[in-house]
Protein backbone atom coordinates (compact mmCIF):
# COMPACT_ATOMS: atom_id res chain seq x y z
CA UNK A 1 0.00 0.00 0.00
CA UNK A 2 1.40 3.39 -1.04
CA UNK A 3 1.16 6.38 1.32
CA UNK A 4 1.12 9.63 -0.66
CA UNK A 5 1.39 13.23 0.46
CA UNK A 6 -0.47 15.94 -1.48
CA UNK A 7 2.04 18.73 -2.24
CA UNK A 8 -0.47 21.62 -2.23
CA UNK A 9 0.60 24.25 0.30
CA UNK A 10 3.94 22.49 0.78
CA UNK A 11 5.72 22.41 -2.57
CA UNK A 12 6.26 25.48 -4.73
CA UNK A 13 6.13 24.75 -8.44
CA UNK A 14 8.99 27.15 -9.27
CA UNK A 15 11.26 26.14 -6.39
CA UNK A 16 10.15 22.65 -5.37
CA UNK A 17 13.33 21.46 -3.60
CA UNK A 18 12.51 22.49 -0.02
CA UNK A 19 8.92 21.27 -0.07
CA UNK A 20 9.84 17.87 -1.50
CA UNK A 21 12.69 17.63 1.01
CA UNK A 22 10.27 18.31 3.90
CA UNK A 23 7.87 15.65 2.64
CA UNK A 24 10.73 13.16 2.38
CA UNK A 25 12.10 14.11 5.81
CA UNK A 26 8.67 13.40 7.31
CA UNK A 27 9.01 9.79 6.13
CA UNK A 28 6.94 9.84 2.94
CA UNK A 29 8.43 7.94 0.00
CA UNK A 30 5.53 8.76 -2.33
CA UNK A 31 3.92 12.03 -3.38
CA UNK A 32 0.89 12.95 -5.46
CA UNK A 33 1.81 14.39 -8.86
CA UNK A 34 -0.63 17.29 -8.64
CA UNK A 35 -0.84 19.05 -12.00
CA UNK A 36 -3.28 21.58 -10.53
CA UNK A 37 -0.21 23.21 -8.96
CA UNK A 38 0.45 24.64 -12.43
CA UNK A 39 -3.13 25.28 -13.43
CA UNK A 40 -5.29 25.83 -10.35
CA UNK A 41 -9.10 25.69 -10.25
CA UNK A 42 -9.05 29.44 -9.61
CA UNK A 43 -6.91 30.07 -12.68
CA UNK A 44 -9.28 27.99 -14.80
CA UNK A 45 -12.25 29.88 -13.38
CA UNK A 46 -10.71 33.19 -14.39
CA UNK A 47 -9.88 31.80 -17.83
CA UNK A 48 -13.57 31.12 -18.39
CA UNK A 49 -14.51 34.76 -17.91
CA UNK A 50 -15.23 36.70 -21.07
CA UNK A 51 -13.91 39.98 -19.73
CA UNK A 52 -10.46 40.50 -18.19
CA UNK A 53 -7.62 42.97 -18.56
CA UNK A 54 -4.77 42.29 -21.00
CA UNK A 55 -2.22 41.48 -18.27
CA UNK A 56 -4.46 38.91 -16.62
CA UNK A 57 -5.34 37.35 -19.98
CA UNK A 58 -1.66 36.98 -20.87
CA UNK A 59 -0.84 35.43 -17.49
CA UNK A 60 -3.67 32.91 -17.75
CA UNK A 61 -2.70 32.11 -21.32
CA UNK A 62 0.58 30.80 -19.94
CA UNK A 63 -0.74 29.13 -16.79
CA UNK A 64 -3.63 27.30 -18.46
CA UNK A 65 -1.81 26.30 -21.62
CA UNK A 66 -1.41 22.51 -21.78
CA UNK A 67 2.13 22.62 -23.23
CA UNK A 68 3.20 25.29 -20.74
CA UNK A 69 1.82 23.13 -17.93
CA UNK A 70 3.93 20.21 -19.06
CA UNK A 71 7.05 22.37 -19.15
CA UNK A 72 6.27 23.86 -15.74
CA UNK A 73 6.41 20.37 -14.20
CA UNK A 74 9.99 19.76 -15.40
CA UNK A 75 11.67 21.20 -12.30
CA UNK A 76 9.36 19.31 -9.94
CA UNK A 77 9.91 16.02 -11.74
CA UNK A 78 13.67 16.56 -11.66
CA UNK A 79 13.66 17.22 -7.91
CA UNK A 80 11.50 14.17 -7.26
CA UNK A 81 14.04 12.04 -9.10
CA UNK A 82 16.98 13.60 -7.24
CA UNK A 83 15.29 13.07 -3.86
CA UNK A 84 14.01 9.59 -4.84
CA UNK A 85 10.38 10.58 -4.39
CA UNK A 86 7.97 8.23 -6.17
CA UNK A 87 4.85 9.49 -7.97
CA UNK A 88 2.34 6.61 -8.16
CA UNK A 89 -0.80 8.75 -8.65
CA UNK A 90 -1.43 12.07 -10.41
CA UNK A 91 -4.28 14.59 -10.50
CA UNK A 92 -5.27 16.38 -13.70
CA UNK A 93 -6.39 20.04 -13.41
CA UNK A 94 -10.04 20.44 -12.45
CA UNK A 95 -12.77 23.05 -12.08
CA UNK A 96 -14.24 24.56 -8.93
CA UNK A 97 -17.45 22.86 -7.78
CA UNK A 98 -19.61 25.92 -8.44
CA UNK A 99 -18.27 26.90 -11.85
CA UNK A 100 -20.72 27.84 -14.60
CA UNK A 101 -18.12 28.04 -17.36
CA UNK A 102 -19.09 25.26 -19.74
CA UNK A 103 -16.78 26.81 -22.34
CA UNK A 104 -13.81 25.26 -20.47
CA UNK A 105 -14.63 21.63 -21.25
CA UNK A 106 -12.48 21.66 -24.39
CA UNK A 107 -9.54 23.09 -22.45
CA UNK A 108 -9.99 20.43 -19.75
CA UNK A 109 -9.67 17.75 -22.42
CA UNK A 110 -6.40 19.25 -23.67
CA UNK A 111 -5.10 19.54 -20.10
CA UNK A 112 -6.06 15.91 -19.45
CA UNK A 113 -4.16 14.80 -22.55
CA UNK A 114 -1.07 16.71 -21.44
CA UNK A 115 -1.47 15.25 -17.94
CA UNK A 116 -1.29 11.74 -19.40
CA UNK A 117 1.94 12.65 -21.18
CA UNK A 118 3.42 14.10 -17.98
CA UNK A 119 2.48 10.89 -16.16
CA UNK A 120 4.40 8.89 -18.74
CA UNK A 121 7.48 11.09 -18.21
CA UNK A 122 7.21 10.64 -14.46
CA UNK A 123 6.57 6.89 -14.51
CA UNK A 124 3.17 7.54 -12.91
CA UNK A 125 0.65 4.76 -13.58
CA UNK A 126 -2.59 6.31 -12.27
CA UNK A 127 -4.22 9.63 -13.17
CA UNK A 128 -7.36 11.03 -11.53
CA UNK A 129 -9.47 12.89 -14.10
CA UNK A 130 -12.66 14.36 -12.72
CA UNK A 131 -15.78 14.03 -14.90
CA UNK A 132 -17.15 16.94 -16.92
CA UNK A 133 -20.19 18.62 -15.38
CA UNK A 134 -20.37 22.32 -16.29
CA UNK A 135 -23.29 23.01 -18.61
CA UNK A 136 -24.17 19.31 -18.95
CA UNK A 137 -27.78 18.31 -18.07
CA UNK A 138 -28.07 15.35 -15.68
CA UNK A 139 -29.67 13.21 -18.36
CA UNK A 140 -26.66 13.62 -20.63
CA UNK A 141 -23.84 13.30 -18.08
CA UNK A 142 -23.08 9.66 -18.84
CA UNK A 143 -23.01 10.03 -22.63
CA UNK A 144 -20.89 13.19 -22.53
CA UNK A 145 -18.41 11.71 -20.10
CA UNK A 146 -18.30 8.39 -21.92
CA UNK A 147 -17.17 10.22 -25.05
CA UNK A 148 -14.73 12.32 -22.98
CA UNK A 149 -13.06 9.41 -21.22
CA UNK A 150 -12.92 7.10 -24.22
CA UNK A 151 -11.33 9.89 -26.26
CA UNK A 152 -8.54 9.88 -23.64
CA UNK A 153 -8.32 6.09 -23.33
CA UNK A 154 -6.23 5.48 -26.46
CA UNK A 155 -3.51 7.91 -25.37
CA UNK A 156 -3.68 6.50 -21.82
CA UNK A 157 -3.16 2.99 -23.22
CA UNK A 158 -0.17 4.13 -25.29
CA UNK A 159 1.41 5.70 -22.19
CA UNK A 160 0.39 2.82 -19.86
CA UNK A 161 -1.68 5.07 -17.61
CA UNK A 162 -4.86 4.04 -15.77
CA UNK A 163 -7.56 6.74 -15.63
CA UNK A 164 -9.30 7.02 -12.26
CA UNK A 165 -12.75 8.53 -11.90
CA UNK A 166 -13.72 10.24 -8.64
CA UNK A 167 -16.94 10.74 -6.68
CA UNK A 168 -18.17 14.32 -6.95
CA UNK A 169 -20.14 16.93 -5.05
CA UNK A 170 -22.04 19.61 -6.92
CA UNK A 171 -22.95 23.10 -5.81
CA UNK A 172 -26.70 23.64 -5.59
CA UNK A 173 -27.41 27.24 -4.65
CA UNK A 174 -24.46 27.33 -2.28
CA UNK A 175 -25.07 23.85 -0.83
CA UNK A 176 -22.89 20.87 -1.69
CA UNK A 177 -24.96 17.83 -2.67
CA UNK A 178 -24.30 14.53 -4.41
CA UNK A 179 -22.89 14.87 -7.91
CA UNK A 180 -21.57 12.52 -10.58
CA UNK A 181 -20.51 9.05 -9.33
CA UNK A 182 -21.55 9.97 -5.79
CA UNK A 183 -23.41 6.66 -5.48
CA UNK A 184 -21.45 3.38 -5.39
CA UNK A 185 -23.80 1.73 -7.88
CA UNK A 186 -23.29 4.52 -10.41
CA UNK A 187 -19.54 4.68 -9.80
CA UNK A 188 -19.08 0.93 -10.30
CA UNK A 189 -21.34 0.97 -13.37
CA UNK A 190 -19.41 3.82 -15.02
CA UNK A 191 -16.05 2.09 -14.48
CA UNK A 192 -17.35 -1.24 -15.80
CA UNK A 193 -19.00 0.26 -18.87
CA UNK A 194 -15.93 2.32 -19.72
CA UNK A 195 -13.64 -0.69 -19.39
CA UNK A 196 -15.99 -2.72 -21.56
CA UNK A 197 -16.02 -0.01 -24.22
CA UNK A 198 -12.22 0.34 -24.02
CA UNK A 199 -11.78 -3.42 -24.35
CA UNK A 200 -9.45 -3.55 -21.33
CA UNK A 201 -9.15 -2.44 -17.71
CA UNK A 202 -8.09 1.11 -18.47
CA UNK A 203 -10.31 2.74 -15.82
CA UNK A 204 -10.51 2.54 -12.04
CA UNK A 205 -11.81 4.67 -9.19
CA UNK A 206 -10.47 7.11 -6.61
CA UNK A 207 -12.64 7.62 -3.52
CA UNK A 208 -12.62 11.13 -2.05
CA UNK A 209 -13.42 10.74 1.65
CA UNK A 210 -14.20 14.46 1.98
CA UNK A 211 -16.81 14.30 -0.78
CA UNK A 212 -18.43 11.31 0.94
CA UNK A 213 -18.63 13.28 4.20
CA UNK A 214 -20.08 16.33 2.47
CA UNK A 215 -22.72 14.15 0.84
CA UNK A 216 -23.54 12.27 4.06
CA UNK A 217 -22.69 8.84 2.69
CA UNK A 218 -21.87 5.52 4.31
CA UNK A 219 -18.28 4.89 3.27
CA UNK A 220 -18.42 1.19 4.17
CA UNK A 221 -21.17 0.65 1.59
CA UNK A 222 -19.28 2.76 -0.96
CA UNK A 223 -16.03 0.80 -0.56
CA UNK A 224 -17.79 -2.57 -0.65
CA UNK A 225 -19.74 -1.50 -3.74
CA UNK A 226 -16.54 -0.52 -5.57
CA UNK A 227 -14.58 -3.64 -4.65
CA UNK A 228 -11.38 -4.06 -6.66
CA UNK A 229 -12.25 -1.11 -8.89
CA UNK A 230 -10.97 1.09 -6.06
CA UNK A 231 -7.34 2.02 -6.71
CA UNK A 232 -6.85 5.13 -4.53
CA UNK A 233 -8.43 6.88 -1.53
CA UNK A 234 -8.05 10.60 -0.80
CA UNK A 235 -7.92 11.05 2.99
CA UNK A 236 -9.08 14.47 4.17
CA UNK A 237 -11.17 15.63 7.07
CA UNK A 238 -13.95 18.22 6.92
CA UNK A 239 -16.94 19.25 8.99
CA UNK A 240 -19.48 17.68 6.64
CA UNK A 241 -20.77 21.06 5.48
CA UNK A 242 -17.88 22.97 3.96
CA UNK A 243 -15.17 21.99 1.49
CA UNK A 244 -11.84 21.60 3.27
CA UNK A 245 -8.81 19.34 3.42
CA UNK A 246 -7.73 18.79 7.01
CA UNK A 247 -5.58 16.21 8.77
CA UNK A 248 -7.69 13.12 9.60
CA UNK A 249 -9.20 13.15 13.11
CA UNK A 250 -8.88 16.95 13.47
CA UNK A 251 -12.40 18.05 12.49
CA UNK A 252 -14.23 17.31 15.73
CA UNK A 253 -17.37 18.38 17.56
CA UNK A 254 -17.78 17.66 21.27
CA UNK A 255 -14.98 15.13 21.11
CA UNK A 256 -16.33 13.20 18.11
CA UNK A 257 -14.85 13.15 14.63
CA UNK A 258 -17.01 14.67 11.91
CA UNK A 259 -15.78 12.05 9.43
CA UNK A 260 -16.85 8.42 9.72
CA UNK A 261 -13.37 6.92 9.76
CA UNK A 262 -14.65 3.71 11.35
CA UNK A 263 -16.80 2.67 8.39
CA UNK A 264 -14.08 3.66 5.92
CA UNK A 265 -11.51 1.48 7.70
CA UNK A 266 -13.94 -1.41 8.04
CA UNK A 267 -14.74 -1.31 4.33
CA UNK A 268 -11.13 -1.10 3.20
CA UNK A 269 -10.18 -3.91 5.58
CA UNK A 270 -13.04 -6.07 4.33
CA UNK A 271 -12.06 -5.70 0.67
CA UNK A 272 -8.33 -6.13 1.30
CA UNK A 273 -7.57 -2.72 -0.20
CA UNK A 274 -3.96 -2.44 -1.35
CA UNK A 275 -3.93 0.75 -3.42
CA UNK A 276 -2.87 4.32 -2.65
CA UNK A 277 -3.77 6.30 0.48
CA UNK A 278 -3.47 10.00 -0.41
CA UNK A 279 -3.07 12.39 2.53
CA UNK A 280 -4.57 15.77 1.60
CA UNK A 281 -3.94 18.16 4.51
CA UNK A 282 -3.47 21.41 2.58
CA UNK A 283 -5.85 23.43 4.80
CA UNK A 284 -4.27 22.17 8.01
CA UNK A 285 -0.82 23.01 6.64
CA UNK A 286 -1.97 26.48 5.59
CA UNK A 287 -3.14 27.26 9.14
CA UNK A 288 0.29 26.63 10.68
CA UNK A 289 3.44 28.71 10.58
CA UNK A 290 6.13 27.64 8.11
CA UNK A 291 8.25 26.83 11.15
CA UNK A 292 5.75 24.21 12.32
CA UNK A 293 4.84 22.66 8.99
CA UNK A 294 7.61 20.03 9.06
CA UNK A 295 6.13 18.77 12.35
CA UNK A 296 2.64 18.66 10.83
CA UNK A 297 4.03 16.61 7.96
CA UNK A 298 5.58 14.17 10.41
CA UNK A 299 2.24 13.84 12.20
CA UNK A 300 0.57 13.34 8.83
CA UNK A 301 2.92 10.43 8.07
CA UNK A 302 2.26 8.89 11.50
CA UNK A 303 -1.47 9.22 10.86
CA UNK A 304 -1.12 7.58 7.45
CA UNK A 305 0.87 4.73 9.03
CA UNK A 306 -1.87 4.28 11.63
CA UNK A 307 -4.61 4.12 9.00
CA UNK A 308 -2.61 1.67 6.90
CA UNK A 309 -2.04 -0.53 9.94
CA UNK A 310 -5.76 -0.51 10.78
CA UNK A 311 -6.73 -1.34 7.20
CA UNK A 312 -4.20 -4.18 7.00
CA UNK A 313 -5.13 -5.69 10.38
CA UNK A 314 -6.83 -8.75 8.91
CA UNK A 315 -4.18 -9.11 6.22
CA UNK A 316 -1.54 -9.35 8.95
CA UNK A 317 -3.44 -12.19 10.62
CA UNK A 318 -3.82 -14.02 7.34
CA UNK A 319 -0.13 -14.02 6.40
CA UNK A 320 0.92 -16.33 9.27
CA UNK A 321 0.28 -20.10 9.16
CA UNK A 322 -0.17 -19.98 12.94
CA UNK A 323 -0.67 -17.28 15.56
CA UNK A 324 -0.66 -16.85 19.33
CA UNK A 325 -2.21 -14.05 21.37
CA UNK A 326 -0.70 -12.21 24.32
CA UNK A 327 -3.33 -10.99 26.75
CA UNK A 328 -6.47 -12.46 28.31
CA UNK A 329 -8.74 -9.41 28.50
CA UNK A 330 -11.36 -7.58 26.50
CA UNK A 331 -9.12 -7.12 23.47
CA UNK A 332 -8.56 -10.88 23.35
CA UNK A 333 -12.32 -11.38 23.68
CA UNK A 334 -12.95 -9.09 20.71
CA UNK A 335 -10.33 -10.87 18.63
CA UNK A 336 -12.02 -14.20 19.29
CA UNK A 337 -15.51 -12.92 18.54
CA UNK A 338 -14.54 -11.22 15.29
CA UNK A 339 -11.62 -13.26 13.98
CA UNK A 340 -11.26 -16.32 16.22
CA UNK A 341 -13.00 -18.69 13.82
CA UNK A 342 -11.28 -17.41 10.67
CA UNK A 343 -7.80 -17.02 12.19
CA UNK A 344 -7.77 -19.31 15.25
CA UNK A 345 -4.88 -18.80 17.71
CA UNK A 346 -3.01 -21.74 19.21
CA UNK A 347 -3.48 -20.23 22.67
CA UNK A 348 -3.12 -16.96 24.57
CA UNK A 349 -0.67 -16.06 27.30
CA UNK A 350 -0.71 -13.47 30.06
CA UNK A 351 1.57 -12.07 32.76
CA UNK A 352 -1.06 -12.79 35.41
CA UNK A 353 0.08 -16.06 37.02
CA UNK A 354 -3.31 -16.60 38.66
CA UNK A 355 -4.99 -17.40 35.33
CA UNK A 356 -2.35 -19.68 33.83
CA UNK A 357 -3.70 -23.10 32.76
CA UNK A 358 -7.28 -21.79 32.76
CA UNK A 359 -9.55 -21.29 29.75
CA UNK A 360 -10.55 -17.90 28.36
CA UNK A 361 -12.86 -17.50 25.32
CA UNK A 362 -12.05 -21.06 24.27
CA UNK A 363 -8.28 -20.57 24.57
CA UNK A 364 -5.86 -21.93 27.14
CA UNK A 365 -4.04 -19.18 29.03
CA UNK A 366 -0.34 -19.98 29.31
CA UNK A 367 2.86 -18.69 30.87
CA UNK A 368 4.69 -16.35 28.40
CA UNK A 369 7.70 -18.67 28.70
CA UNK A 370 5.84 -21.03 26.36
CA UNK A 371 6.39 -18.56 23.54
CA UNK A 372 10.03 -19.68 23.36
CA UNK A 373 8.86 -23.01 21.94
CA UNK A 374 6.87 -21.57 19.02
CA UNK A 375 7.79 -22.38 15.41
CA UNK A 376 9.58 -19.42 13.85
CA UNK A 377 6.77 -18.63 11.37
CA UNK A 378 4.13 -18.24 14.10
CA UNK A 379 3.02 -14.63 14.65
CA UNK A 380 2.50 -13.24 18.17
CA UNK A 381 -0.40 -10.76 18.37
CA UNK A 382 -0.35 -8.53 21.44
CA UNK A 383 -3.92 -7.94 22.63
CA UNK A 384 -3.18 -5.31 25.24
CA UNK A 385 -2.86 -1.52 25.27
CA UNK A 386 0.63 -1.83 26.81
CA UNK A 387 2.02 -2.86 23.44
CA UNK A 388 5.44 -1.25 23.71
CA UNK A 389 6.08 -2.61 27.19
CA UNK A 390 5.04 -6.14 26.22
CA UNK A 391 7.05 -6.05 23.01
CA UNK A 392 10.09 -5.01 25.04
CA UNK A 393 9.44 -7.90 27.43
CA UNK A 394 9.28 -10.39 24.55
CA UNK A 395 12.47 -9.11 22.98
CA UNK A 396 14.27 -9.31 26.31
CA UNK A 397 13.07 -12.94 26.58
CA UNK A 398 14.88 -13.62 23.31
CA UNK A 399 11.69 -14.18 21.29
CA UNK A 400 12.53 -14.22 17.57
CA UNK A 401 8.99 -14.61 16.21
CA UNK A 402 7.22 -11.77 14.38
CA UNK A 403 5.47 -9.50 16.91
CA UNK A 404 2.23 -7.83 15.81
CA UNK A 405 -0.21 -5.56 17.59
CA UNK A 406 -3.92 -6.30 17.51
CA UNK A 407 -6.24 -3.36 18.09
CA UNK A 408 -10.03 -3.44 18.47
CA UNK A 409 -10.88 0.22 17.80
CA UNK A 410 -12.30 -0.50 14.34
CA UNK A 411 -13.75 -3.99 14.58
CA UNK A 412 -16.30 -5.43 12.11
CA UNK A 413 -18.89 -5.17 14.89
CA UNK A 414 -19.10 -3.89 18.43
CA UNK A 415 -18.90 -6.01 21.57
CA UNK A 416 -19.69 -4.16 24.77
CA UNK A 417 -19.48 -7.09 27.17
CA UNK A 418 -16.95 -6.44 29.91
CA UNK A 419 -14.94 -8.96 31.86
CA UNK A 420 -16.22 -10.23 35.20
CA UNK A 421 -13.96 -11.61 37.84
CA UNK A 422 -15.84 -14.90 37.97
CA UNK A 423 -14.93 -15.52 34.30
CA UNK A 424 -11.25 -15.61 35.18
Amino acid sequence: MNLLCVPSGIVGIKNPYKGIHNISAAGFEDMLLDLSLCCTPGDLERTGKKEMDAGQAERLKVLCNPKEMGEAMTSLLKQCKVQEMNLPVAYAPYLERNTKHENLNGLLFELAEESIKVCARAGCKNLVIRPLFAGIPSAKQWECNKAYYLALAELAAEQDVCILLENQCKDLNGHLVRGICALPEEAADWVDRLNEAAGEERFGFCLDVGACSLCGQNMYDFVIGLGDRLKAVVLRDCNGNQESAMLPFTSVYQGSSQTDWMNLIRGLRKTGFDGALIMNIKDTVAAFSWLLRPEILRLSKKTADFLKWQIEMEKRMKKYPARVLFGAGNMCRNYMKCYGEKYPPLYTCDNDKSIWDTEFCGLMVKDPENLKQLPEDCGIFICNIYYREIKKQLLEMGIKNPIEYFNDEYMPSFYFERLKMKEI
